[in-house]
């Protein structure tokens, strides 16, 4: 199985993105908030899970191996197949997902796009014992500098909130520029907001 690739972006497109890896160009489907990160021409290292079918093998790709595990975890629960499992992620971070299935929080679950009540309580009865260790008080503090993947998890969320990415790299330079430490991702994803709201 493809687990990561790495290699040149060949292509972009609405749903998916082309990686040419030593000459060998891979269909990778991928949703905006990853597509938002690759361009043409450039490097691209991204986390992938692959799909077989009998007729068919999907390459599904995500900026980090967390976003990667959870989307294979959220297939484990009846009814959810790959596309609800990639719109979660796109809808949701990683960590409210899991916080959610932890707390049986149906309410932030229902935000998924295709996912309903019902679905979600089968999401929690199916899945809470398989998410692994949760912080159930919120999003663990840092001990020392910013959280590992900051800048990806700020764009992505100043994207889902109506910026481009333009505008989210542009705030992600001020916010690294001012180098405060112990921030944890909301924060700084409220301090973006602000920066951004200021235009």
């Amino acid at each position: 199985m493809i687990a990561q690739l790495t290699g040149t972006v060949a292509a972009v497109g609405e749903a998916y993105a082309v990686v040419d890896v030593n000459g060998v160009g891979y269909a990778v489907h991928a949703g905006a908030h990853t597509l938002a990160n690759l361009k043409v021409g450039s490097q691209a290292v991204l986390a992938i899970s692959t799909i077989v079918r009998e007729d068919s093998i999907t390459l599904h790709g995500f900026n980090t191996a967390e976003e990667r595990d959870l989307f294979e975890l959220l297939q484990g629960a009846q009814k959810i197949g790959p596309r609800i499992a990639r719109d979660a992620i796109e809808a949701l971070r990683p960590d409210v997902i899991r916080h959610a299935i932890a707390t049986a929080d149906t309410t932030t679950l229902s935000r998924i796009p295709g996912v309903g009540k019902k679905s979600a309580e089968r999401i929690v009865l199916d899945l809470a014992d398989k998410i692994g260790p949760v912080d159930l008080h919120g999003v663990p503090k840092q001990t020392g500098g910013r959280p590992g993947g900051w800048r990806t998890q700020v764009s992505q969320g100043l994207q889902a909130l109506g910026w481009t990415a333009k505008e989210a790299e542009t705030a992600i330079e001020k916010l690294d520029a001012e180098g405060a430490d112990g921030q944890d991702v909301p924060t700084l994803l409220k301090q973006a907001i602000r920066l951004l709201g200021k235009r």
